[in-house]
């Protein structure tokens, strides 16, 4: 169907490059650059390089490189690059509970200051006094944001701050000689899964709250399900269907008088900034996707941290080390009592840390709150204007407003032409547009989440809006069309099947040729 006049739509025809993986690129003997032999007074000093590494440790034969040109290389992952979407190329707000946002460029500048990049986690604390800084003030930016006490930034992502609260959690029980009797984790259906699955890693049973009719934590399933074996509730609020709930407080009472913990999943925190408080709603323990809300790249994008606040009484169990200032230096803090240890080898990612602390600095207090306004107002503009395009619903709405996303559903289109979410997504990418199904499994039929964040003017909302109402168009007029899509994209339909089958599966290259005992030749062919 031809884009009609006055559309913001645009023709989008993505660059496609047939070409092979690095590693069928490889020519013998080609180089990138070579590296110059060690001046002799170089090895003089510190010797060949190899002789005082452990003879165990050495290989006897050299690894597996491509052996590609500098200009190949060059160009292998340009083209590669031209085959993304991203958030610097289109409007990318359809990664709903993922907050994809502009990350501003002079944030990323100073991340790639030699002053960040060449430092390492075994200097002297004495040589890396800036960096505790900027660690222990972020630590205190996000008290006055959350409410609570203390912050780690160790941990590697939001999924590991989850598995972190778990650990505290099992600690704390422990403390107090409760953790075998203690083993039930209570969450909600519409928090994010992984606050499911983490704490089942450590070893709880997971009981899961469904939705009351108007799509809030049903109250009184959680007063059935709390009890003696009552470790605690990880919730998300507002929940993945942007859904805030107003007896949150009420929540971490029952649970407290059970005798659990409380640990506020704000992996988004987008809609809340200055608006809402861990602490006024009575959480334990909670933590911020600095990748996500704090204007670093998502994790996707590289790399994450899951910023860990806690209380006064659950600070000690914190794990180490923690930064701490003693009124004239900066220094790693081992001292606490009940520590969990160790959750990744160093403190933390250290350019998220940074990107994150500069974005905080720049925007201020007001600023933040600012941001979450015009989240929320992005927001609410879409869940109207999405509402009324025919074949979209926005399920346990019931008439209210949304935070900062909305998890709508596709399934009146799907019924009336056998278009499924799955289909509008790829028709889609054919003009530069990325829209997000949802969480696996799909409690709302047929769904798409939408997050807009306070990045997008409302121009770039109307342009996601003309693509959303082109593609329904399509579905009723030339449905083949978009069962067909993506057709201007680098891939087109694949057999997702595969992603079923662990026998069909190889994260790399070598785990490939390794499972199926081919040469690359036999399997291109």
């Amino acid at each position: 169907m031809e884009i009609q006049p006055g559309s913001r739509l645009r023709n989008f025809h993505q660059a496609k490059w047939d070409e092979e993986v690095i590693f069928e690129l490889s020519t013998p003997g080609q180089r990138g650059l070579h590296v110059p032999e060690a001046e002799t007074e170089i090895s003089d000093l510190v010797g060949d390089g190899l002789s005082r590494i452990p003879a165990s440790m050495r290989r006897t034969t050299a690894p597996a490189l491509p052996e590609v040109g500098q200009m190949r290389v060059l160009k292998h992952y340009l083209r590669l690059s031209q085959q993304n979407l991203g958030g610097d190329l289109n409007v990318d707000i359809g990664q709903g509970t993922c907050t994809m946002k502009y990350n501003p460029k002079i944030n990323e500048k100073i991340a790639a200051s030699s002053k960040a990049q060449d430092i390492h986690p075994h200097q002297d604390e004495s040589t890396v006094q800036g960096a505790l800084r900027v660690m222990y003030e972020l630590d205190l930016f996000l008290r006055e944001i959350s409410g609570l006490d203390r912050f780690s930034l160790q941990p590697s992502s939001g999924s590991q701050a989850i598995l972190t609260m778990a650990a505290i959690m099992h600690e704390y029980h422990e403390v107090r000689g409760q953790a075998d009797t203690r083993d039930e984790l209570i969450t909600t259906i519409f928090s994010h899964p992984s606050d499911a699955a983490a704490a089942a890693v450590k070893g709880y049973r997971i009981i899961t709250l469904y939705p009351d009719e108007q799509g809030m934590p049903d109250v009184e399933a959680l007063k059935a399900a709390v009890s003696e074996r009552t470790a605690g509730l990880f919730i998300t609020n507002p929940e993945d269907i942007g859904i805030f709930n107003p007896r949150i407080a009420e929540f971490t009472r029952i649970v407290h008088e059970a005798g659990g913990i409380c640990g506020y999943d704000q992996a988004n925190a987008n809609g809340i900034l200055g608006i809402t408080r861990a602490r006024e709603a009575d959480f334990d323990l909670c933590f911020f996707n600095l990748h996500k809300t704090f204007g670093a790249p998502h994790g996707c994008g590289g790399p994450a941290a899951g910023a860990l606040g806690a209380t006064r009484e659950l600070a000690e169990y914190l794990p180490v080390p923690v930064v701490g200032y003693d009124g004239s230096k900066y220094f790693l803090d081992y001292d606490v009592p009940h520590t969990i240890g160790k959750v990744r080898g160093f403190y933390g990612a250290f350019p998220v840390i940074l990107k994150s602390y500069a974005w905080i600095l720049s925007l201020g207090a007001e600023g933040l709150k600012e941001a979450a306004r015009v989240a929320v107002l992005n927001n609410n503009y879409l869940l109207k204007k999405v509402t009324e395009i025919p074949g979209a619903t926005s399920p346990y709405t019931g008439g209210k407003r949304r935070i900062e996303q909305v998890r709508y559903s596709w399934e009146e289109l799907y019924n009336e032409t056998g278009i499924d979410t799955h289909d509008v997504t790829r028709r889609m990418a054919d003009f530069g547009f990325h829209l997000w199904q949802s969480h696996h499994p799909f409690v709302v039929p047929q769904p798409f989440t939408i997050e807009p964040t306070e990045s997008y003017s409302k121009e770039e909302l109307d342009e996601y809006l003309d693509g959303l109402r082109h593609v329904v168009e399509e579905a009723r007029t030339e449905p083949e069309t978009v069962k067909r899509a993506p057709h201007n994209s680098v891939v087109h339909r694949i057999d997702e099947s595969s992603l079923d089958d662990p026998e069909k599966w190889a994260v790399t290259w070598r785990a490939l040729l390794k499972k199926h005992g081919r040469t690359a030749a036999k399997i291109r062919s």
